[in-house]
């Protein structure tokens, strides 16, 4: 689940994190560094964004291809994500973990770990962390798209992020993280909603919307 909140964030926030000077082509070329400022300032826009999308995990080598449907809310740095009998909540600061074949609710505190991708590292380090590259220009999901490489600068897990982007609407409509391990993690965005309403509140962990549940600390 860990690995599955990390991408979806991706998938979201990723455009928010790769404004950079024109003239620093080293960090990548400039056309895929004009198409990601526009992909930032249409997201930067938003202060919410709901979305449901479809999650797939394939690895040949290991025979396997996975897919699941997911739904995501987003408000700054609070979420709540259901996808595969899991529901996360998430104030930004705690994230409370609903299983539900368990019966438990798991609390931890959110974690900012050298392998995650995250909003706010994002937002403060791709400049020292990732070079984009322009790929090509293609027709996916029924309209014009592009699509971007990132690639790490220093080692991690995954060793490519791509990214396609519909043309016209300058919006994200799936992103691949590339594991070293053989793994694809793909996200492909069916319904994209911002600026729904949204109260506050659905961000807080209520103990009476999980009567059942065993709740364990985990901080």
């Amino acid at each position: 689940m860990k690995n599955i909140l990390i991408t979806v964030f991706v998938m979201l926030y990723a455009c928010s994190g790769f404004s950079q000077d024109i003239e620093s082509i080293e960090k990548g070329d400039k056309k895929s560094i004009e198409l990601l400022d526009r992909l930032t300032l249409k997201t930067e826009a938003h202060k919410t964004i709901q979305v449901e999308f479809t999650y797939k995990m394939i690895n040949e080598e290991a025979n396997i291809n996975e897919s699941t449907a997911g739904k995501l809310l987003v408000m700054g740095n609070k979420y709540r994500l259901n996808i595969a009998g899991q529901d996360v909540i998430s104030d930004g600061e705690t994230s409370w973990t609903y299983i539900e074949d368990a019966g438990e609710v798991q609390i931890n505190t959110v974690e900012d770990s050298e392998e995650a991708i995250t909003p706010n590292k994002l937002l403060s380090s791709y400049n020292e962390s990732f070079r984009s590259k322009f790929i090509k220009e293609g027709f996916q999901y029924g309209t014009p798209v592009n699509v971007i490489d990132l690639t790490p600068v220093e080692g991690k897990s995954y060793y490519k992020v791509r990214l396609v982007i519909d043309k016209e609407k300058d919006q994200l409509l799936e992103i691949t993280i590339f594991d070293k391990n053989g793994s694809t993690y793909s996200y492909i965005i069916n319904k994209f909603l911002p600026n729904v309403d949204v109260n506050p509140d659905i961000f807080s962990f209520k103990a009476s919307d999980f009567p059942d549940a065993d709740v364990i600390d985990m901080r």
